[in-house]
């Protein structure tokens, strides 16, 4: 079974939101691997931006799951997230595994 396309599909019945449009923002920004550069090449949408949307859009409850969960991980920043993969070949290298 191939992949469709780039973006990944959610498993709910919700179809995806049309790119670029508020409610695409909020959907991309709840994915974990649409990173926030990738978000602002579609929206124009700094990540500064997108929190701010967030913050107006979403209870604040859900902000605030969604905030610990978008600076915890490292794929929603593209340079953490090469750093990170980074780390790991030189650690892996040292152990002997590649």
């Amino acid at each position: 079974m191939s992949k469709r396309g780039t973006w990944p599909e959610t498993r709910t019945m919700n179809p995806m939101p049309e790119p670029g449009t508020a409610d695409w923002v909020v959907w991309a920004a709840w994915a974990d691997r649409i990173t926030f550069e990738e978000i602002e090449a579609v929206s124009g949408l700094t990540e500064s931006q997108v929190i701010r949307l967030m913050r107006r859009t979403l209870k604040r409850s859900s902000f605030r799951l969604w905030r610990a969960r978008a600076t915890s991980q490292s794929l929603k920043h593209r340079k953490r997230f090469v750093a990170k993969r980074e780390r790991f070949r030189r650690w892996s290298v040292q152990l002997g595994e590649e």
